[in-house]
């Protein structure tokens, strides 16, 4: 079919038959006739393509705050506009008893309501792009528009206008909660003596873009900034209150006053900067026999003092004034115009894009920090040149509560794995490396690599297959009689030397390679890894707190334990008895307590007794009670941040502190029950007391172990290599819209560095950790403060800062001095942090969203875009693919073989590679790219945008077209104009 549209014909449009998989329509150029190219969205960027016109920057839509105001002339002669709704994204109405707001909500409107309001936007007035500065200048405009008659004479007109100027009375003006008090005196003393201030040329105001306005100049346009409009209300209620000083009343009116202000204030908040006003006035009066319409459209802006509720500057103003008898209609007729005003989506629709060119092929990291550039230390010195701006800004940008919070987080989360790990490798190495040094290792790596990194937000770490290569190194060094220290130094020293060539040679582009596939999978073995640990370091505490299995209460009375002398002890005991010259006939074993008993190598005998000890029950089922306690709480109080309890700096301040009060709250539980609990175990010491500061490559063992040490080298190369390429890639993600850049050249220089640096200093080698990184880039989480009432924070993106890092690293070298209170931390709750991180760092993970579709019917399935696109059979058959890969993986890496781990880890990237022949590259696109979810559903609805514009514009009613000029009415100037010559040549 075909459609006229103010004089402009419009091409053929064919519909789709297919309701599921819909594909972009095919719109072909006009020529001659035709006039539609690309779809646009919004009405006027549909009336812009019919008339071949551009938008200039007064009319680009802006953010809009309605606000319904009505008034009954019945009242009495002191009637005022009553405000009853308001709408900032969402509806809000004066509640019956006219004392609250409503909860947001989604306004219906009826069709027979549209239906009037667009026979009064025909009928009525409209005024475009009018220039007044109040609104006696408005009133008389719309006024002098009107028609002489009998109906309407001088009389009415004025009494019609001083109904106009009455005082508007807003919601917030109801506040009578004498508490928050938040001005003194002074304060507002101050700003009304500095009234005039705020009227000063260039303060308080931004100067938008100026466009041309009709005479050719170029004029400014005020876009009024969050601090002037709140130092505008302010000082307006500054001077209301000093103008009612004169009365008797003057505390209770300061008190309302000043509470009044608090109100506006805080919603003044939720409103975007830049946001203009669109008021309807509407209202029945009893001298009326026709109905007074009126739009106007101000340019510009103009900051109408007392008509709105918020300072604000005011572009729209719709006046229905009629009859009595018909309130309930003009309501309804106002609701309709400030809703449509205020939706979004009707106001500014997303273009149509090119749905083959959007998703037919994948999106990989083909940023410039990965781009070759076929020099020596070419991408370094990109890098460095890239971050080196935002040095001093990673400073500032630190000095937040949130960051706070993170760094007291982490500094606890980072602890117990340092030190954990520092034990276990004192026993794979028989003590040479030992908790201590790991301490002193992970706080020198971490603040040079926090201070210079190019990435901050990563988190160094140790890791599980640096533990397996140490254990390996050792034991060969054990079986040739090497020194382990000296050939350690060898291998890390060529593996520093060969990840500095790496990063010469620009080695870190192949992580372009590196897809959502193999990110996953390394991400969730991590996580899974962190969540098993946790479990099995508590199911070993009952190993040394054993439980007495069905015991009988009965017998309570009788059960004991006592240490005894061995009956028949082993040749090891014996051999201890008589080097420390130990009297057993005159020891009173049944006075030992535990400790004494197993040093001197005694036995116990006992119906209380376990294994290894007496039964200890009560602080094994204690432990845990921590550890869930721990991870029930943390998730709580997360997200604490959306709840309906306390304000909302508190509920952000307590999510954001979440884990920290967690820790807190659980060691003042622990303390106050008193139950013997394993606690935090700190070294006291420092290292290089015995074998030095520095240790040589070669020491004691022959010289062709120094080239012999290539050999692992390059094993340990490829494993630090893909252990901090892979994490730097999950924090890089383009979803946690990083502003500053990230730099994996200069990470991977300053690990090498620091890897050389451990190496001869005896200390462990530390590379990004992946679920303490992941946790941190979640624990710095922007999100917005300016939010319609209702509507959920919008995520900004990540706090990029040095300061949380570099103070969790600065304070962990310190912690042999605070080991008197580091020693009142249960480790279950160390260990529920640990559960409570790998659960968290689990959330936003696309593999396990797809296993849980094996279990879920598809009517209950979420909305995801890759379900849209791709058949459920082939989105089932990738997720099988991935979950053999990582079963694979996790396989490796709790066996023997967990050395070549990272060579496994690799190979994902060609089990990926081979995926290209099972699946089409549309459908990678959805399953696998690095695109977050909520701008691939944008970039789905713009494509059937696409497909169904035509049949919009051609079904298009006259009240979208007329909300489209009155978006941009100087484009119904236009059309108006060239319907004119139409007409004249159609004559």
């Amino acid at each position: 079919h075909r459609t006229l549209y103010v004089g402009a014909r419009m091409p053929p449009v064919r519909q789709s038959h297919r309701h599921h998989r819909r594909h972009r329509a095919v719109f072909r150029r006009g020529n001659g006739m035709g006039l539609c190219l690309l779809p646009p969205g919004s009405p006027s960027q549909r009336v812009q393509v019919i008339l071949r016109t551009q938008e200039d920057e007064e009319h680009v839509p802006r953010h809009l705050f309605s606000e319904l105001d009505e008034i009954c002339v019945k009242e009495g002669p002191d009637a005022e506009w009553k405000e009853t709704a308001r709408w900032l994204k969402f509806e809000e109405d004066v509640e019956d008893g006219g004392e609250r707001w409503s909860k947001p909500y989604v306004g219906t409107l009826s069709l027979h309501s549209l239906s009037e309001l667009r026979s009064c936007i025909s009928k009525g007035t409209v005024l475009l792009d009018i220039c007044a500065n109040s609104m006696e200048e408005i009133a008389d405009m719309v006024l002098a528009q009107q028609e002489q008659s009998t109906e309407f004479d001088e009389h009415r007109r004025a009494q019609v206008r001083e109904v106009l100027l009455r005082k508007h009375h807003h919601q917030n003006e109801k506040t009578n909660n004498l508490l928050p008090v938040v001005c003194s005196f002074a304060d507002v003393s101050e700003r009304q003596s500095d009234l005039h201030l705020l009227y000063k040329p260039g303060e308080g105001f931004c100067r938008a873009l100026a466009p041309l306005d009709l005479s050719g100049q170029r004029r400014s346009v005020p876009v009024l900034s969050y601090a002037f409009r709140a130092r505008f209300a302010l000082a307006n209620l500054a001077a209301e209150c000093a103008a009612e000083r004169c009365g008797l009343c003057f505390w209770g009116n300061w008190l309302k006053i000043t509470c009044r202000a608090q109100a506006e204030l805080s919603f003044l908040k939720k409103i975007p900067n830049g946001a203009e006003a669109s008021n309807v006035l509407v209202g029945e009066l009893d001298f009326l026999h026709q109905p007074i319409v009126a739009f106007v459209r101000l340019s510009p802006a103009v900051l109408l003092s007392g008509m709105t509720e918020v300072p604000i500057p005011t572009r729209f103003l719709f006046v229905l004034l009629g009859p009595e008898g018909k309130a309930h209609q003009y309501h309804e007729i106002g609701r309709s115009m400030a809703t449509i005003m205020t939706d979004e989506e009707k106001r500014k629709m997303p273009g149509a894009l090119d749905d083959s060119a959007s998703h037919s092929t994948l999106e990989k990291h083909s940023g410039p920090e990965l781009q070759r550039t076929g020099r020596l230390f070419g991408g370094l010195t990109l890098d460095v040149k890239r971050k080196a701006p935002w040095f001093w800004s990673d400073f500032r940008d630190g000095l937040s509560l949130q960051c706070l919070a993170s760094f007291l987080f982490l500094y606890c989360a980072c602890m117990s794995p340092v030190i954990t790990f520092g034990g276990l490798l004192g026993e794979a190495t028989d003590g040479h490396i030992s908790a201590m040094e790991s301490l002193l290792g992970a706080s020198m790596a971490g603040v040079v690599y926090s201070l210079f990194a190019g990435q901050p937000l990563t988190i160094l770490g140790s890791t599980g297959p640096v533990l397996v290569f140490e254990k390996i190194l050792y034991k060969f060094c054990k079986e040739y009689t090497l020194s382990y220290l000296s050939l350690r130094a060898c291998v890390g020293l060529w593996t520093a030397f060969l990840c500095i060539v790496l990063v010469a040679t620009d080695a870190s582009c192949l992580v372009g390679y590196v897809t959502r596939f193999t990110e996953e999978a390394f991400a969730s073995l991590i996580c899974i890894i962190f969540i098993y640990e946790a479990l099995e370091k508590l199911s070993h505490l009952r190993d040394t707190y054993p439980v007495h299995m069905h015991s009988k209460l009965d017998f309570l009375t009788s059960y004991y334990c006592k240490c005894e002398a061995p009956t028949h002890p082993s040749n090891e005991t014996l051999r201890f008895w008589e080097s420390n010259k130990i009297n057993v006939s005159g020891i009173a074993w049944e006075n030992l307590t535990v400790t004494e008993c197993r040093y001197l190598h005694g036995e116990f005998q006992g119906p209380a007794c376990g294994r290894d000890g007496p039964y200890t029950p009560d602080v094994f089922f204690w432990c845990c009670i921590l550890f869930f306690a721990t991870f029930a709480l943390s998730s709580f109080l997360k997200k604490f941040k959306t709840s309906r309890y306390f304000p909302t700096r508190v509920r952000s301040a307590v999510s954001d502190f979440a884990v920290f009060l967690t820790i807190v709250i659980m060691v003042l539980l622990d303390f106050v029950v008193g139950i013997p609990s394993p606690k935090l175990h700190v070294p006291h010491a420092l290292p290089g007391t015995t074998v030095g500061w520095f240790i040589n490559p070669i020491g004691p063992n022959p010289w062709w172990t120094v080239l012999a040490a290539l050999i692992p080298a390059l094993l340990c190369t490829i494993l630090i290599f893909m252990d901090q390429q892979i994490s730097a890639v999950i924090v890089n993600r383009k979803e946690h819209k990083l502003k500053k850049g990230c730099g994996y050249h200069l990470d991977l220089f300053m690990v090498a560095v620091m890897l050389g640096v451990c190496s001869v200093m005896g200390l462990p080698w530390f590379v990004a950790a992946t679920v303490l990184s992941i946790t941190h880039v979640n624990s710095l989480k922007v999100e917005s403060d300016c939010s319609a009432p209702g509507e959920q924070p919008k995520f900004l993106g990540i706090r990029e800062q040095r300061v949380t890092g570099l103070l969790i690293f600065v304070l962990m070298g310190c912690s042999v001095f605070f080991t008197s209170v580091l020693k009142f931390i249960p480790m279950p709750v160390l260990y529920g942090v640990f559960l409570y991180m790998g659960v968290s760092s689990l959330r936003g993970i696309q593999f396990f969203d797809r296993l849980k579709l094996f279990l879920m019917p598809a009517k209950h399935q979420p909305d995801f875009i890759y379900l849209r696109h791709v058949p459920l059979r082939k989105v089932h058959f990738f997720t099988v693919i991935q979950l053999i890969c990582l079963v694979l993986l996790w396989t490796i890496k709790v066996s023997r073989a967990a050395i070549i781990f990272p060579m496994m880890v690799l190979a994902l990237v060609f089990v990926r590679k081979a995926m290209d022949f099972c699946f089409s590259k549309r459908e990678l696109s959805f399953l696998d790219d690095l695109m977050p979810e909520r701008r691939k559903k944008l970039d789905d609805a713009r494509n059937e945008a696409g497909e169904e514009e035509g049949v919009r514009l051609a079904g298009s009613s006259w009240l979208d077209i007329s909300l489209g000029l009155l978006d941009c009415p100087f484009l119904l100037q236009l059309v108006w104009k060239r319907w004119g010559k139409i007409s004249t040549r159609s004559k």
